[in-house]
C-alpha cells in the first residue's frame, strides 16, 4: 500500500509549449510497474487551455470545479461542469480548458504506452477556442 499525502508533491505551471494561459498541474499519482496509470489535478484560469493532443490509451477527465470546454477534432465545443466525466478514446485528437470567464479544475487520468502518456500537437488558436473556426 502507498498513500500519497496531499501537499507532498509540488505544483508546477503548465508548460507554455503545451498550454495557452495560466495552468497549474498538481500531480496526484503515478502507478509503479507494472501499472501504467497516472493522474493529476489540473487548474485552468479563465480562457486557459491545452494544445491539441492525443493519448495512446485514452484519457478520462473528472471535472471538480468551475466551468470548462472540451472539443474533439471535427466535433462541437462542449461545456463541462463539476461532476461531469469526459472520456477521450485512444488516439482521439482533442483539447480541454476553462471557459472564457470562469476557471476550471479537473482530474486527468491516463495510461502510458511505451513510457508515453500524451502526444502534444499544435496549439488551439483563439478562433478555434471561441468556436469561430
Amino acid at each position: 500500500m502507498k498513500i500519497n499525502r496531499v501537499g507532498t508533491q509540488p505544483s508546477t505551471p503548465g508548460p507554455e509549449d503545451y498550454f495557452t494561459g495560466t495552468v497549474r498541474i498538481d500531480p496526484l499519482f503515478s502507478a509503479e510497474e507494472p501499472g501504467r496509470t497516472s493522474g493529476a489535478a489540473v487548474t485552468f484560469e479563465p480562457g486557459a487551455r491545452t494544445a491539441w493532443h492525443t493519448h495512446p490509451a485514452g484519457q478520462t477527465l473528472i471535472v471538480t470545479a468551475g466551468v470548462g470546454r472540451v472539443q474533439r477534432e471535427g466535433g462541437a465545443i462542449e461545456e463541462i461542469r463539476p461532476g461531469d466525466v469526459v472520456w477521450f478514446p485512444a488516439g482521439e485528437k482533442h483539447w480541454h480548458g476553462a471557459a472564457p470567464d470562469v476557471a476550471m479544475t479537473h482530474i486527468a487520468i491516463q495510461e502510458s504506452i511505451d513510457g508515453t502518456p500524451v502526444t502534444w500537437l499544435e496549439k488551439v488558436r483563439d478562433d478555434q477556442y471561441e468556436g469561430q473556426a
